[in-house]
């Protein structure tokens, strides 16, 4: 088969399309022939050598993809030869073969095509898991989502939504956050051009946001501390903003407030496989009746990996960016 490998950590260009061996699926393993996988931030780090695959995953990028099983390994039952499914995967999305664990596997939705089920194994397992497996967003309470026209940001928007929450989003254009405006958000803020802690002390009468879910980390952390409402949760997802800050604890008493960090790729495998459990009984009904959607933003030919990284990182897409096999 063919794999985007990284010959070299580097810019885009380090990214190759090279031949590579099969992958072989392992006990409780099926595998996919992929159809499209999606671009990530972590894959940009993995290319630049700052974010390495944990031990026993494959060597390529790529945290989802979806596709059609072609071979089912020992122990695996549920699926089957022919069934088109998505995956949250540790590695190797930037493929034509992947070998997945049964437990990360998901039917490709209802109304949708296989190249768009690519766009959701990572952004609803990131959102489901953090905003209400950890953050517990109930119906009624304001949800900040940092980076709302992102793969994460779209889906987050949506999510909330559904359940009856009040969101507010952050985004640096217009563009952004009317599209941000049609998917449901409330309070849409342009983070070029207005202090988020302001802006959401004003729209909430002064109570500040229920949950916020960031993807800048340490540039953000004070703010987003503020910004909380009393019994608020921060869950951190992201370190775009870098990796070091000062935190007032006398502001996160005061609040009775909560910060989390979780990042899904070097979970174990039982954790994984409860997040896609709890993803497919409560995300899968939203998208099978059209409720929620994949956003994407553009498909590119898998071979053309380093021109969607070049997309990622000029921050002017919508949704998710697609890399579809051959």
């Amino acid at each position: 088969m063919y794999a985007i490998t990284i010959p070299e950590p580097g810019g885009p260009e380090a990214l190759v399309w090279d031949e590579v061996p099969d992958p072989v699926p392992a006990e409780g393993e099926v595998l996919v022939e992929v159809v499209a996988g999606a671009v990530n931030r972590a894959d940009l780090l993995q290319r630049q050598g700052m974010y390495n695959p944990p031990p026993g995953a494959s060597l390529y990028p790529g945290l989802e993809c979806a596709g059609r099983i072609v071979e089912v390994g020992t122990g695996v039952l549920g699926w089957a030869v022919g069934d088109e499914v998505c995956a949250l995967l540790s590695g190797g999305g930037y493929a034509q073969k992947v070998a997945v664990p049964a437990g990360q596997l998901l039917p490709v939705p209802a109304g949708l095509d296989v190249e768009q089920a690519a766009a959701l194994p990572e952004v609803t397992c990131t959102v489901w898991s953090n905003v209400f497996m950890v953050a517990h967003l109930r119906p009624g309470e304001t949800l900040l989502v940092h980076g709302g026209s992102s793969g994460i940001g779209t889906m987050a928007i949506q999510l909330a939504k559904a359940v009856g929450a009040k969101v507010a989003v952050t985004a640096g254009t217009k563009e952004k956050l009317d599209f941000c405006a049609e998917l449901g958000a409330d309070i849409l803020i342009n983070y070029r051009e207005q202090d988020f802690v302001e802006e959401i002390e004003r729209a909430t009468g002064g109570a500040g946001a229920d949950v916020i879910l960031d993807n800048m980390g340490a540039k953000y952390l004070d703010r987003n501390v503020r910004a909380l409402a009393v019994n608020g949760r921060l869950a951190i997802i992201g370190m775009q903003g870098g990796i070091k800050a000062e935190l007032n604890i006398a502001t996160l008493l005061n609040k009775r407030a909560a910060v989390s960090a979780t990042s899904l790729r070097a979970r174990p495998l039982s954790e994984k496989a409860a997040i896609v459990a709890a993803v497919r009984e409560h995300v899968w009904p939203l998208i099978d009746s059209g409720r929620v959607r994949p956003v994407v933003d553009r498909k590119l030919p898998m071979s053309e990996a380093a021109e969607a990284h070049r997309v990622l990182e000029a921050s002017g897409h919508i949704g998710k960016v697609l890399l579809v096999a051959p």
